[in-house]
């Protein structure tokens, strides 16, 4: 133990000097990785554009005379014949550049730009934290990424954030994701003492006399449900789900150290809760995963998006009828809305009753959770044999998505949005302005073009663009396993001159290919 807080304080004290060095010098980015297929000064125009689209009124550690450098200097390219998906991807990594900020412990990223009073010190929030881990895994240079988690987990004179644990977490399953995307072993497994500290402390004041955990609506982060409420104590599919994907993590992570005892006891955990949330927690009235709430001990019988969440860690059984809760996103009597998939289901009598204006989750559609929803189905589509859904749907809801990201005309990212007007509800807020608290360029990753992070000395590609929809798309110069992929579709291969079909290139070299739209892999 001495030693572990005696590294956390040589940490702090060498990133006081960084920072210190950075107040009188400027950012100096890494030199812009190699692309093999798309040229990077193609792109340049969106941050010039985003740039003028707004008047920078905050700004934090890379402002947005910096914004190409850096952009250049860290994220994958993608290119598609729908201009709105193309456009929406570096807007996306536009605005979260925004959020990253210098702090006398090292880089962070914020929620919100402006300050909130119930944010941890250097304003930082943790409710949205596994995304930021998601999506920031993608970035060519680890120390934002890096410095965030430990700013959090080690920045409080050694030891968590105070306010860590205000919002349920799925970090250590989010942290063994970005593992699989860099390979980084030895960061990694420096972090599950602090990652175990965790799981224990949820174990210690969050857990039912059922064996489940309990959380609120707001501590969630998604207050005002149908189901809960801000103070009601319910085992709810969210802290469930994400405590299920932690222990797993834990499990993994154990093994990388050698430790396969702690692994197996991890793995216990991980399978009681799965034995629980499928038995407790399913609805087979309804076919949904939902609430159990703390009176009564019944479930709440609403259909809301925190339903599909237990996909997001693979946590269903296969072939036990689990699937069938999918076809709620294809119902607009269910989750399918005009503009994006709802909160809770629009049959519900309960649907939109709380308000407007103050952060609903009983309907309303929530990046958040359409970033979730959507990651889960990404995860269906690759893991399980089922014909609930298909990859028509995912393309169809991420279009949807994309389209719901723009307000007076320009691309815009909030908290929530009618779902049938698609007018952001808090847009005319500052707080609301360039929200981060969603994934949306993981999602085209890992989802549409279908860049399946795994362990091994594999690549998998398993895109989930419908046959005939996009003739080309690319994604370049992708970090990955310390090497850069290179993704490209051309149907007759008249756009890049590279063949036909599907490639996939690592440090622009084949390794794997297709004729079609297909599964494939390839050795790294």
């Amino acid at each position: 133990m001495k030693k572990t807080v005696l590294s956390c304080m040589t940490f702090v004290l060498t990133l006081t000097s960084t920072v210190a060095q950075q107040k009188t010098t400027p950012e100096t980015f890494i030199k812009p990785q190699k692309s093999f297929i798309l040229k990077a000064d193609n792109f340049k125009h969106y941050a010039d554009y985003f740039n003028r689209m707004e008047d920078e009124n905050i700004a934090q550690a890379i402002p947005n005379a910096q914004a190409w450098a850096w952009m250049n200097a860290n994220i994958p390219l993608f290119e598609c014949p729908q201009d709105n998906f193309q456009e929406m991807f570096y807007y996306r990594w536009w605005s979260i550049r925004k959020h990253i900020k210098v702090t006398p412990v090292g880089y962070a990223f914020t929620e919100f730009l402006v300050n909130r009073t119930y944010a941890d010190k250097y304003n930082l929030i943790s409710s949205a934290l596994g995304h930021h881990i998601s999506e920031a895994r993608w970035l060519a240079d680890p120390k934002y990424l890096d410095q965030n988690v430990h700013v959090w987990y080690r920045g409080n004179n050694g030891k968590m954030m105070a306010k860590l644990r205000n919002f349920s977490s799925w970090v250590a399953a989010a942290l063994y994701n970005r593992y699989l995307a860099d390979g980084n072993t030895k960061f990694l497994t420096d972090m599950l003492p602090d990652l175990e500290a965790e799981y224990a402390a949820w174990e210690s004041d969050h857990r039912t006399a059922n064996g489940m955990f309990w959380q609120s609506d707001v501590k969630d982060g998604m207050e005002e449900t149908i189901s809960g409420g801000r103070r009601v104590k319910n085992n709810r599919p969210t802290i469930n789900s994400y405590m299920y994907g932690n222990a797993k993590a834990l499990a993994q992570i154990a093994l990388l150290t050698g430790d396969k005892a702690k692994a197996a006891r991890y793995e216990a955990k991980a399978d009681t809760l799965k034995h629980l949330i499928e038995s407790r927690l399913w609805n087979a009235k309804d076919n949904f995963f939902e609430t159990l709430e703390e009176k009564g001990d019944t479930l709440a019988n609403a259909r809301e998006a925190i339903g599909f969440i237990p996909w997001y860690f693979n946590l269903p059984s296969a072939n036990k009828g689990y699937e069938t809760a999918w076809a709620q996103v294809k119902d607009e009597k269910g989750f399918s809305a005009p503009y994006g998939l709802t909160t809770a289901e629009r049959r519900h009598p309960s649907f939109r009753t709380r308000g407007v204006g103050k952060c609903e989750w009983d309907g309303a559609v929530w990046p958040f959770a359409t970033s979730q929803t959507l990651t889960a189905m990404a995860n269906l589509l690759n893991n399980y044999k089922q014909n609930v859904v298909a990859d028509s749907d995912y393309f169809h809801h991420l279009e949807v998505y994309v389209e719901s990201m723009y307000h007076r005309g320009r691309p815009y990212v909030g908290e929530y949005l009618d779902e049938v007007t698609g007018y952001w509800l808090k847009g005319d807020q500052e707080r609301s302005r360039y929200y981060n608290h969603s994934t949306f360029n993981d999602l085209i990753i890992t989802g549409l073009v279908g860049l399946r992070p795994r362990s091994d000395n594999k690549i998998e590609v398993n895109p989930l663009v419908p046959e005939g929809k996009w003739a080309w798309f690319c994604l370049d110069r992708v970090p990955y396993h310390g090497k850069i992929v290179t993704i490209i579709y051309d149907k007759d291969g008249s756009k890049y001159h590279k063949g036909k079909g599907l490639q996939v290139l690592v440090n622009g070299k084949k390794v794997a290919s297709s004729d079609k739209l297909v599964r494939i892999e390839g050795n790294l």
